[in-house]
């Protein structure tokens, strides 16, 4: 016996138009409501059935009384088919009152059951159209997309009747709705907040499913991906509505435009941590790996962003440990584009940041010499800031310090990248480095021409921490003799660290220059104390001293060395 739910079979006969299908659907529940109060078997049954009629009835005096019903499309399949419904409903009432010859009571139980789901069906169909408003509308308008200059309402009546269409209306309808959803979000991102808003997420993700058809479930994957990576909002209510299982299992076994938009669309739903977990409990580790090994570029680079995403999951960083993601990471480093580089630099940092175990393994396949690799060739600026972040996570091990200490090459292209002073985020990755690799004095020489960007970098207010590293940084490129005596030969760097030390600039902390004054008098150099005196430096120590601020009665002690200093002190006074 077919389901209750299975469509009701259609007459052979060619519909009745709209109008007269809803004549006749109108007509016959005037008759048939009354009938059903004289049926005494199977009672129950019949209750909930007669409620259904009610509910039809109800539904089809609204749909009437709408001033444009007549145009829209999806009636002339509606109303037929709720039609035939009711006809098949009217023959078992004639069953149930004795006027026809007699059927089994098992066989009348399961046609009852059948014609309950089939109106279910059809009444859920009419309140969502009637609910959608588009009844209200001289016309649909899926191939008419609003544009930027429509009003809020015209967008979301377009919406309203798009998801309309997905729901009740047949495959062309939902091809044609799907299209002109894409349509929209690609040539308006902000309509997305529209449609998280007033479409049916669950009807959208439900279209997701291997069970339907592949057309359908590719152009939904399309629409799915541009929802996500539209914002918040969009991207929630995907979630929600259970959208990453089945787009992990499309990953699995579709085409590769569908995988690589199913991918994208992980990579951004996982993007919000309060959605990482969800990747585990659908098993999508192992997916997403497989993925950055056999897929194409552009998948390998959503599919290693989502794996940077949920690395910050400790359960998902042992997961990703045991099905084998470290090797496959490593090997995006060198055969993946740009992007997919920079995403596996960027979760190999958090990787060997947040687990020993994962950074001795990553130690082992050589990931740091593929790093220091790819620093060297990558003309990114994006892509470089990961691999510098992930360099400087390995740098708190013990050999991995002093083979990045001892490479020449890579030392004068972390004081390249500060010097150029392009991008601040990567010159203070590369302060940063500087600050704490065991530097050898002849590489502190090679490399002094950064001084002075890094003493302008002091200056910087963002990011946070960047005036700290600046400093340390170039305390210790101070260590040797010849770069003190540069540095105070640099007048404009030395105007700069007068500044910082003035009391009265009070938008820098002190600490900072502080710790470079004392840096340079570490040799006691007759010459740099002069000049620093020379440059009003002298004062300014006294006054922060006054001020109890860290380091600065060493720095005046070391810069008061002798009677020259007084000489020099005395004039600036006066």
């Amino acid at each position: 016996m077919p389901p209750a739910t299975a469509p009701p079979p259609q007459s052979t006969a060619a519909p009745p138009p709209t109008a007269e299908a809803l004549r006749q659907i109108s007509s016959l529940l005037a008759d048939l409501l009354p009938s059903t109060l004289s049926v005494t078997s199977f009672a129950a049954r019949w209750q909930v059935l007669r409620s259904k009629l009610g509910a039809v009835q109800t539904l089809a005096a609204e749909i009437r009384d709408s001033p444009h019903w007549s145009d829209n499309p999806l009636l002339p399949t509606l109303l037929p088919a709720l039609l035939s419904t009711l006809r098949r409903t009217e023959i078992l009432c004639h069953h149930c009152r004795g006027e026809a010859a007699g059927r089994g009571k098992l066989l009348m139980q399961s046609d009852l059951d059948m014609a309950t789901g089939w109106l279910s069906k059809q009444i859920n169909d009419l309140e969502l159209l009637l609910r959608s408003g588009v009844l209200h509308h001289s016309t649909a308008i899926v191939l008419s997309r609003p544009n930027s200059a429509s009003s809020k309402e015209e967008l979301t009546f377009f919406v309203r009747d798009l998801f309309a269409r997905l729901q009740i209306g047949g495959l062309e309808f939902k091809l044609k709705a799907l299209d002109s959803l894409i349509q929209l979000l690609i040539e308006d991102s902000k309509s997305a907040m529209v449609v998280a808003r007033e479409g049916d997420m669950r009807c959208l993700t439900s279209l997701l499913d291997s069970s339907g058809d592949d057309s359908v479930r590719e152009l939904a994957v399309h629409a799915v991906s541009l929802l996500v990576a539209a914002g918040d909002l969009p991207r929630k209510c995907v979630f929600e509505e259970g959208a990453l299982g089945p787009l992990l299992r499309i990953i699995e076994c579709s085409s590769v435009q569908v995988k690589e938009r199913a991918a994208m669309a992980v990579e951004f739903i996982t993007a919000d941590h309060d959605n990482a977990w969800a990747i585990s409990a659908y098993g999508g580790v192992p997916v997403l790996i497989e993925l950055c090994k056999s897929g194409s570029l552009i998948a390998q680079s959503y599919a290693v962003g989502a794996i940077r995403n949920v690395s910050v999951v400790e359960d998902i960083r042992a997961a990703l440990a045991e099905e084998g993601a470290v090797p496959v990471l490593i090997d995006l480093l060198v055969s993946g584009n740009a992007s997919a580089q920079g995403k596996s630099a960027n979760c190999i940092s958090i990787l060997a940041s947040t687990s020993e175990k994962i950074r001795k393994l990553l130690l082992q396949e050589k990931g740091l010499q593929k790093l220091v690799q790819l620093f060297h060739e990558c003309p990114v600026a994006e892509t470089v800031e990961h691999v510098l972040r992930a360099i400087y996570s390995f740098s708190d091990d013990e050999m991995s310090n002093r083979v990045l200490s001892e490479s020449t090459m890579f030392i004068v292209q972390l004081a390249d990248l500060i010097k150029l002073g392009k991008n601040i985020r990567l010159q203070h990755i590369a302060a940063s480095l500087l600050a704490k690799l065991s530097i050898s004095d002849r590489n502190k020489i090679v490399i002094a021409g950064c001084m002075g960007s890094l003493v302008r970098l002091m200056e910087a207010v963002k990011p946070d921490g960047v005036q700290e590293v600046a400093a340390k940084a170039l305390t210790s490129l101070l260590s040797v003799k010849p770069n003190r005596k540069e540095l105070v030969r640099d007048e404009k760097s030395l105007m700069r660290l007068a500044q910082m030390l003035d009391p009265r600039f009070e938008v820098l902390s002190k600490k900072s220059p502080v710790s470079v004054v004392a840096a340079i008098m570490a040799g006691g150099s007759h010459g740099c104390r002069k000049r620093l005196v020379a440059a009003g430096v002298h004062g300014h120590l006294q006054r922060l001293v006054e001020m109890d601020v860290v380091g600065a009665k060493k720095a005046l002690q070391r810069l008061s060395g002798n009677r020259l200093t007084s000489l020099f002190s005395r004039t600036w006074r006066d």
